[in-house]
């Protein structure tokens, strides 16, 4: 799967922090030019060194020797020079005299060319920063181009640099205290098209600023809908009074991608493909993002756009971000705990609140002794704990058919017991039976055909008794199909796991139920019988139990069938989540999936399932999913009410999902098989 990541709208960019030596621009070059070598020899399509790296930040009065500045030149010149025939754009930090004022300046160049100028907007002047000492700010300026080095190239804040064969890719520059101030340049320059926000800055570090700056970097690209570069000095700063970490981040919509090693001794190159078509859809997607650029359309088309063009971009390498296994599952051991518990705090409340509404103190759910019944019963049995009803009013049915396992039939009785629910058995056989002779079917006459009627034929009659109970004792019915099923309609139209009065599962994946229930197991709030129970209930095979064994014994398997959640999981999210074409959600999942070392993930499923997939069978399976989504929209229409749980979304069409119910997937299975 070696496949270019540019051509799955992804962008390498990288954050340098070179040693620096105060007052040496010669010497400073010379460390920008290995360190930008090496972002070209990774790939990187931008590389962003600190601010007045060309002769050191903490230089002081220097910085207005004519010896410095004259200086500072020459190393530009050294690197624009070392830039020729090197992919990336790189962005220096230096101090440039333009007019009668001197300006703390990035300068952005590729392959032997200046593209622009971008001063410091705005000048900190407290504590233990004395920039207005020493610079202009840029709003001093007069003019809004400059020459370099025989190179007539943009001036100001208001630069974005557009590449012409990168769609997506409009980078814009800003240095240190402009990120810092409450409207940054980069806000303007997000609201008009950037979606790369570079950072060049000096920062040195006290106490909890480490922190600070993480926080200060993703809000605003999650503000932004936008990529952040930050890259600040390091080691060979002057230590007179401060102290300096070199602190490089990439963050991209709210998350971290990658960090620097704080207070490293030698040079360091951080590098990470940052998504573009995630950011472009998000921005799609953002009504509100659009209704402020609407209110600012003046100040925003003032705005210069620069365009340029990259060359070759064909990079043959395994991405350089993190891709999760299981996206609806954080990766973080902490992170995950506090989701569960938000996932189950929202059914809970989402169930609390519909009896409430109803005036209604019953619920009646069916228990297969499976993993999604199991998790609505326990959702049921804390939502009456913290109404304070009694559990006897969730009634719980069992209801063995043809193929129903003395395991998952006893574990059904052992989980309504320990529970605490009013449990019984209903046999639907008889009725099954008296079904299928009026239907005239086979199976009636003695021979084995396991159809879908078959199979039907039980769920309808399993569901009957369902809402024919509610009726009874004055309850209703709790659902109990999860998101997974429902995206690939692996559910009956009209029976329980399609239909019910309220479904707290609605849109919850199986991948998360599975660790949802190891959660519940771990706080500690059930008996012995009950967590054993549990414990089995994961460790076994997922099965509707609706065509009896084979002669081989082997019991009906789900993913047999359809695929493995895993990954279906994997496809549902990408698709419904962020729009992405399905070449580049099979590209991802040979990332995620392929036979890579999975760390942390590999606890999430059983031992025997830790699986890995090659393009061959990723492709298949994304193509059964592609096909079963689209055609199965009409169950999706038809859904009950339930909460919606995480930004992942549900198939609710009172929600996030609304999609005719006849749409081909003719158009998504050609992108994929390149037609």
């Amino acid at each position: 799967m070696a496949v270019s990541i540019y051509r799955h709208g992804f962008a390498r960019v990288a954050g340098a922090v070179p040693v620096v030596r105060i007052a040496d621009p010669a010497a400073n070059a010379q460390a920008t030019v290995e360190l930008m070598r090496q972002a070209s020899a990774e790939g990187a399509a931008l590389v962003v060194f600190p601010e007045m790296g060309l002769t050191g930040y903490s230089i002081d009065d220097l910085v207005q020797q004519d010896a410095v500045i004259d200086a500072a030149l020459e190393a530009l010149a050294t690197v624009v020079t070392a830039s020729e025939g090197l992919r990336p754009l790189v962005a220096v930090g230096l101090p440039l005299v333009v007019d009668a004022g001197l300006y703390n300046c990035a300068v952005l160049l590729r392959d032997g060319r200046i593209l622009g100028v971008v001063p410091k907007a705005f000048l900190p002047n407290y504590r233990e920063f004395y920039d207005k000492r020493y610079f202009s700010a840029a709003r001093d300026a007069l003019a809004d181009t400059v020459t370099l080095l025989g190179q007539t190239a943009p001036f100001g804040t208001d630069l974005i640099f557009d590449a012409v064969d990168l769609p997506g890719f409009a980078l814009h520059l800003e240095v240190c205290e402009d990120a810092w101030v409450p409207i940054p340049p980069s806000t303007w320059a997000a609201l008009g098209g950037a979606t790369v926000l570079a950072n060049l800055s000096g920062s040195p570090v006290t106490i909890g600023k480490e922190s600070y700056r993480k926080s200060l970097c993703t809000s605003l690209s999650a503000r932004c809908i936008a990529s952040y570069i930050y890259v600040a000095a390091g080691y060979g700063e002057s230590t007179t009074d401060l102290a300096w970490d070199g602190d490089a981040l990439i963050a991209e919509n709210g998350g971290l991608l990658a960090r620097s090693t704080g207070f490293e001794t030698s040079e360091q190159l951080i590098v990470a493909d940052v998504d573009l078509d995630r950011l472009r859809q998000e921005r799609i997607r953002m009504g509100s993002f659009h209704d402020q650029v609407s209110d600012l359309r003046d100040r925003l088309t003032s705005l210069r756009h620069i365009e340029f063009e990259f060359g070759d971009l064909d990079v043959d390498d395994d991405l350089r971000r993190s891709v999760a296994r299981f996206p609806f599952v954080p990766a973080d051991a902490g992170d995950r705990d506090e989701r569960c518990r938000e996932v189950r705090d929202i059914q809970v409340q989402g169930l609390a609140a519909r009896l409430r509404a109803t005036g209604i103190d019953k619920i009646v759910i069916g228990v297969s002794g499976g993993l999604d019944s199991t998790l609505a019963l326990l959702v049921a049995v804390d939502t009456f704990d913290r109404l304070g009803l009694p559990r006897t009013n969730i009634l719980a049915y069992t209801m063995p058919g043809f193929a129903t396992g003395g395991a998952t039939l006893r574990r059904a009785h052992v989980l309504m017991d320990s529970l605490g629910v009013s449990g019984a058995e209903l046999d639907i056989r008889p009725s099954c039976e008296q079904m299928l002779a009026d239907l005239g079917h086979p199976y009636a006459k003695g021979e084995k055909v396991f159809d879908v009627t078959f199979e039907n034929v039980q769920a309808g009659e399993r569901t009957s008794h369902l809402f024919r109970l509610a009726n009874f004792h004055g309850g209703i019915v709790l659902g109990t199909g999860d998101l997974s099923e429902l995206a690939l309609g692996w559910c009956t139209y009209g029976v329980g796991d399609q239909m019910s009065h309220y479904n707290v599962n609605t849109s919850v994946p199986k991948t998360l139920i599975q660790y949802l229930i190891r959660w519940m197991i771990s706080t500690g709030q059930y008996s012995r019988e009950t967590t054993d129970t549990l414990a089995e209930i994961l460790d076994d095979v997922i099965s509707p139990e609706l065509v009896p064994p084979g002669e081989d014994g082997a019991i009906q398997s789900t993913e047999d069938t359809v695929g493995p959640y895993e990954l279906h999981d994997f496809f549902l999210y990408y698709l419904t989540r962020f729009g992405y074409r399905p070449d580049k959600i099979a590209y991802l999942a040979g990332q995620a999936w392929g036979d890579r070392d999975r760390g942390a993930w590999s606890e999430l499923i059983a031992p025997e399932r830790r699986n890995a997939y090659d393009a061959a069978t990723i492709d298949h399976w994304l193509s059964t999913f592609l096909k079963r989504f689209m055609s199965n929209q009409f169950k999706r229409t038809a859904m009950p009410n339930g909460p919606k749980i995480g930004s992942g979304g549900s198939l609710s069409p009172r929600g996030d999902w609304r999609s005719p119910s006849d749409a081909s997937a003719r158009t998504w299975l050609d992108q994929l098989h390149g037609r």
